[in-house]
């Protein structure tokens, strides 16, 4: 198996692994969604997207919550 058979492989195994989680980091729901890391940030910081905060300094998503406002934004 040669290095780009191998990285395909890994990258399926991320997104499987993915799919699978409730919630997700900032990073993950730009993965998730298609958005962009600086777009993210603002729909957050102007409350557009529903996100929790914990501590004050790490975003988090839930997928449920996600794919909700994706349905929403899209079809109005």
């Amino acid at each position: 198996m040669d290095n780009l058979q191998l990285e395909d492989r890994l990258i399926r195994i991320e997104q499987l692994l993915l799919a699978n989680k409730e919630v997700l980091t900032l990073e993950e729901a730009c993965q998730y969604t298609g958005i962009s890391r600086s777009y993210m940030y603002k729909l957050t910081s102007t409350e557009k997207i529903p996100y929790c905060k914990p501590r004050g300094k790490l975003i988090y998503f839930e997928r449920e919550k996600l794919n909700s406002w994706l349905l929403n934004k899209f079809n109005p």
